[in-house]
């Protein structure tokens, strides 16, 4: 039996398909993403996020655009914006604060994926 918040408790990992794995991987271990398993040659790459995971699998056709967005909670978003920056990539805008109580910033991967750096915004006012 499921308590209120429904028979769901977590998301144990999102899979993306990635076009040229050397590149994806660069591009996520650049940003501090901790490897798992796989690697720039590998058919599939797993980067662990504490207790889920990011993962890449290849594909031959370009991943559809405007499929969704993936919410990544970091513990510094204006330290990730400017590692982002450092590394040459182009945040979609400034980090700010929502009214839905966190603070973010889009940035998008080599495969237009979308990823969404965040805290919320009761963690920073408590620290």
């Amino acid at each position: 039996m499921s308590d209120e918040r429904g028979p769901i408790e977590t998301i144990s990992a999102v899979t993306l398909a990635v076009t040229d794995m050397a590149r994806s991987f660069a591009f996520y271990e650049s940003l501090g993403f901790r490897l798992r398993y796989g690697g720039p040659d590998a058919a599939f790459t797993s980067f662990e996020l504490h207790d889920s995971y990011v993962n890449l699998q290849p594909t031959q056709a370009p991943p559809t655009p405007g499929w969704g967005r993936v919410i990544l909670h970091v513990e510094d978003v204006d330290a990730i914006h400017a590692r982002a920056l450092e590394l040459g990539y182009e945040p979609e805008m400034e980090p700010r604060d929502a009214s839905f109580g966190e603070r973010f910033f889009h940035l998008r991967d080599p495969d237009g994926h979308e990823l969404s750096f965040a805290r919320l915004l009761s963690k920073i006012r408590s620290e």
